[in-house]
């Protein structure tokens, strides 16, 4: 067929360069090929910056979305979904997907799905959420916790779990014990991803650490942080990094000793299994599918969200500990190698696509 006429699979998610997990996740699907193994028209619906500059994208996204629709030229559409305005906006794609039986997959990202559903939608809202569930040829869930609680809301049985995927790097954290140590957060700073609890935590931990640095790489309350360490004294030993990624990211991995993310609401999070993959021992909370992700006492430790103490001891076990961090270490990276990596889950992916039948090149 010629390449002017030719089925696509439309993939609509985030501008590439933007902060957050899809972008993350839609990265990797590039680095590992699957752009080049499938004819995928990427349309970007969403980009960081202004009002205004959301608009605009959305705008132009939709009108090239229907312009495909229109004449024939989508054999099916996959849509990287959050909470929120990112439902609403990529609902605007779906449904007219759907009335021309177009299938759809959804892929569910929001770590505040359940909260945005039950708390923040009204009986109309809730239909409509249902519907789209209800009416998507499949939905990718990225745990099986967040599988049952779509299966509570939803009679659409097509509901698949498919973890996050990542590109497992060549080499891995130089954990010794003569390192510099230091504790590596990634992710948007405030009370969600547990920031603040984890300032007070360092500060508990302080005493037994010795020279240890708390790297914070994100954006969110960025001052508030400040503000706070500076009231603990902790500045010497806090570093704000802002948003992170690429060849920073790398290098910020690859010289961390402990990854941690004590978050309240997370689906599966990128970050984890990043850290994972270099080979970091992780400390983070059990949530959504992060207990799928670290088994407690293997590839590093779980808490509670919110338990402080446990988090500044666990934090000192394995700061204190570099052998008990070397082999959690290492067991994470086996993890990710098996479980988590590109090589073991697009072809799920793909599976899904073919099903559906996608036709790759």
């Amino acid at each position: 067929m010629n390449n002017e006429n030719r089925k696509l699979i439309v993939m609509l998610g985030t501008r590439f360069d933007t902060m957050g997990g899809i972008s993350s996740v839609v990265n990797v699907y590039r680095a590992a090929g699957l752009f080049d193994r499938w004819p995928i028209r990427y349309i970007a619906t969403h980009c960081d910056g202004g009002a205004s500059a959301k608009l605009a994208i959305m705008c132009r996204a939709l009108g090239a979305f229907l312009g495909l629709l229109l004449v024939s030229r989508i054999q099916l559409v996959h849509i990287h979904v959050s909470s929120r305005a990112s439902f609403w906006r990529k609902s605007l794609f779906a449904i007219p997907a759907m009335l021309v039986r177009v299938p759809v997959v959804l892929h569910l990202h929001g770590s505040e799905f359940a909260t945005f559903y039950e708390k923040e939608c009204g009986p109309l809202r809730k239909w409509i959420v249902r519907t789209v569930f209800n009416h998507a040829a499949r939905v990718i869930v990225l745990s099986s916790s967040w599988k049952a609680w779509v299966e509570g809301i939803s009679n659409n049985r097509a509901i698949l779990c498919v973890y996050n995927p990542v590109v497992v790097p060549e080499e891995s954290a130089q954990l010794n014990a003569d390192a510099p140590k230091s504790l590596l957060f990634l992710g948007r700073l405030g009370k969600r991803k547990g920031t603040y609890d984890l300032l007070d935590a360092f500060a508990m931990a302080r005493p037994k650490l010795g020279r240890c640095l708390l790297q914070l790489g994100g954006d969110g309350d960025i001052e508030q942080i400040r503000q706070l360490a500076s009231r603990q004294n902790l500045m010497d030993d806090v570093e704000l990094l802002g948003w992170v990624g690429g060849e920073r990211k790398h290098q910020l991995l690859m010289h961390a000793t402990v990854y941690v993310l004590p978050s309240y609401n997370e689906g599966l999070p990128m970050s984890i299994l990043e850290a994972m993959s270099f080979g970091l021992p992780i400390v983070s909370t059990t949530i959504g599918g992060i207990p799928e992700a670290v088994t407690d006492g293997k590839e590093g430790f779980l808490i509670e969200p919110g338990d402080r103490s446990a988090l500044a001891d666990r934090l000192g076990r394995l700061i204190c500990d570099p052998e008990l961090a070397r082999s959690m270490g290492a067991a994470a990276r086996r993890k990710v190698e098996s479980t988590f990596s590109a090589d073991v889950l697009l072809p799920q992916v793909e599976r899904i696509w073919v099903d559906l039948g996608g036709c790759s090149r």
